[in-house]
């Protein structure tokens, strides 16, 4: 026995963006699908990549793949879709290199009677004026980072048996 498939629902236009900018579909990601504007920025690209999954504009989401963008598109009559709910975007920053920037975010969706996350760090390039989605570069949330300095050999042992560090606990 299969599931049950999600009941769909397009965004309308004058509803709020499910890209969660808080302007409407039709100010915000609709341009964007429709081709009659180019995504500013590399998190405008992810919103709007965001909102195709939601709109099940699989179109969209085939063209501004770096990897698949210049091979024509050929529908799935099969595909399904994710019942997608909100997007958080936590970081977009530039890379180092002209051109590159990364989008740091977190897509939730609806699995049964749970809501589920998707967090990803992605890699995005513009191309001739254009924005392009081109890998995950890490899945889940970032590591932790120690915030302490590390104790150095010759440092005082934190222990505080006034030996170095070396001497003590190092061994």
């Amino acid at each position: 026995m299969t599931p049950a498939k999600a009941e769909f629902t397009p965004p309308a236009k004058e509803k709020p963006c499910p890209c969660g900018t808080g302007k409407t579909f039709a100010q915000c990601c609709e341009p964007i699908l429709a081709r009659q504007r180019p995504a500013e920025n590399a998190e405008m690209l992810m919103r709007s990549r965001f909102t195709a999954h939601v709109a099940r504009n699989f179109e969209h989401l085939h063209r501004t793949y770096l990897k698949t963008s210049k091979e024509p598109y050929e529908p799935d009559p099969e595909a399904g879709g994710t019942n997608w709910t909100r997007l958080v975007i936590h970081s977009h920053e530039p890379s180092n290199k002209p051109d590159h920037a990364f989008v740091d975010f977190t897509a939730y969706y609806q699995e049964n009677d749970q809501e589920l996350a998707l967090h990803e760090k992605a890699e995005f390039q513009k191309i001739d004026g254009t924005w392009f989605y081109t890998r995950a570069v890490r899945q889940g949330p970032a590591p932790i980072r120690a915030t302490e300095a590390k104790v150095g050999r010759n440092d005082p042992c934190p222990c505080g048996s006034g030996k170095k560090y070396k001497q003590c606990h190092l061994k």
